[in-house]
């Protein structure tokens, strides 16, 4: 079987389902990785160690939501000019992302590298903690070049049509960290800085690995790096600011949750947090669906197949619902094992189960909100798909979850996610359909 799809014909569903699947496995491998980092950290270094690579995590992320946005304008971008068949648009695109990206994974590791003190201090960070999140902090920044060209070259891909490779990269860093986390850690006895190496160097391996590959089969058509032209920067920080922001409202949106949460005590905050666990799990096929649809959508509507995108909202907004509803369903069944794989405490356990049962069978109305808002991203609606956001965390989520759990107590924080889920994906359904995003125009028409 092929390994890069054509979007813009052949059979939609086995497309979605082809192209997802392995979007699918990548996500979970990543989601591993990060749990094994923990695992031995926790065991073989204790809670302090394992509380300095959290808080570091913290600014890690704040840093990967910088790449997510460009690697949304990337997908955005390259599947549209994949679509219109423009090699010279995509070769001309392609470069500026390389440069551009490069440049800030520079600027962010020498600066992220300078002000490690103050932004863990920012943090609040415990001084007991401090020295070990200091290094092992430090250490990320000067590797950050590969976990940006680790991701781009994936996003690359995927936006050409090729989901399977970037899961093979991704297997390599998974399969490399989890052998050399325990070698670094505790044989070399490097400690926290063992656990950081082990990731910069999955990472820039499979990085290079990935990048030998891509150019040994000419798999995306890269070039020797110059500066890019004044309107190709202004559309990348045009799409790439606003994805960004995104991730800077759901952060802020998840932290005013917490903040409801924490007042009912101790246990319902353990129980809540196990629970959020399971649902960064149990939401991977979601986001799986909304990538591969926004290359799916991308490359039609770079050649403008109105109806043909429809067709892919469709099928995906009907797939959505079927996965999420399956897994809806396991969850109204296996609530309570899940919660006690990461928690013990009775009352945590009590909290976790009724909340992931009430919220259940409301996953697939939030899948309906990744599925649409990735199609929509994909006309590079980007600063639309950012208001969506507000009104899902900030008018919807977080005030019913605060209304409701003054109403009925700690099930109103449950209350309000799950109706809050329903409700975002009214507003998602009705700018899909009666929205301006098809007006958008990223590329002029004529030549």
């Amino acid at each position: 079987m092929k390994k890069q799809y054509d979007f813009t014909q052949g059979n939609i569903l086995k497309q979605l389902i082809g192209f997802s699947g392995p979007i699918l496995i990548a996500n979970l491998l990543q989601t591993s990785y990060q749990f094994v980092d923990s695992l031995w950290v926790g065991n073989l270094l204790g809670a302090n160690a394992l509380g300095a690579v959290a808080v570091s995590g913290t600014i890690i992320f704040t840093v990967l939501s910088f790449i997510i946005g460009l690697n949304n304008a990337a997908l955005t971008i390259l599947s549209q000019q994949k679509g219109r068949d423009n090699g010279e648009g995509l070769v001309s695109y392609l470069n500026a992302f390389v440069v551009i990206i490069t440049a800030m994974a520079l600027v962010l590791g020498i600066l992220g590298f300078i002000f490690t003190d103050g932004l863990l201090s920012l943090l609040g960070t415990p001084e007991v903690m401090m020295e070990e999140a200091n290094r092992y902090l430090r250490i990320n920044f000067i590797g950050i070049l590969f976990l940006f060209g680790y991701n781009f070259i994936s996003t690359v891909l995927r936006a050409i049509g090729d989901s399977k490779t970037p899961m093979y990269f991704v297997t390599i860093a998974v399969l490399l960290n989890v052998v050399l986390d325990p070698l670094f850690i505790s044989v070399f006895n490097w400690g926290v800085d063992g656990a950081a190496i082990a990731t910069i160097t999955s990472q820039g391996f499979a990085f290079l690995i990935g990048l030998v590959y891509v150019l040994k089969r000419k798999l995306a058509p890269f070039t020797l790096p110059k500066l890019p032209s004044w309107k190709e920067a202004r559309l990348i920080f045009h799409l790439g600011i606003p994805s960004g922001l995104q991730m800077a409202v759901i952060s802020a949106g998840s932290a005013a949750i917490m903040s409801v949460v924490t007042t009912f005590g101790s246990g319902v905050v353990a129980g809540f947090s196990a629970a959020q666990r399971l649902d960064s799990l149990l939401l991977l096929p979601a986001h799986a669906l909304s990538a591969a649809v926004t290359s799916m959508a991308g490359q039609n509507i770079g050649m403008k197949n109105w109806d043909r995108v429809s067709k892919i909202a469709k099928y995906s907004v009907l797939y959505n619902f079927a996965i999420m509803l399956f897994v809806g369903v396991l969850v109204l069944f296996f609530a309570e094992f899940g919660m006690k794989l990461f928690i013990r405490d009775d009352t945590a356990v009590q909290f976790g189960e009724m909340y992931l049962q009430i919220i259940a069978l409301c996953y697939p109305f939030l899948g309906i909100n990744f599925v649409l808002n990735g199609i929509v991203r994909a006309a590079g609606a980007m600063y639309q798909v950012l208001v969506l956001n507000i009104i899902s965390f900030w008018i919807l989520r977080f005030p019913l979850t605060a209304f409701l759990s003054k109403l009925f107590g700690e099930i109103g924080i449950a209350l309000g996610m799950g109706s809050s889920f329903l409700i975002s994906s009214v507003f998602a359904f009705m700018y899909f359909r009666y929205g301006k995003w098809r007006k958008k125009e990223l590329f002029e028409t004529s030549k």
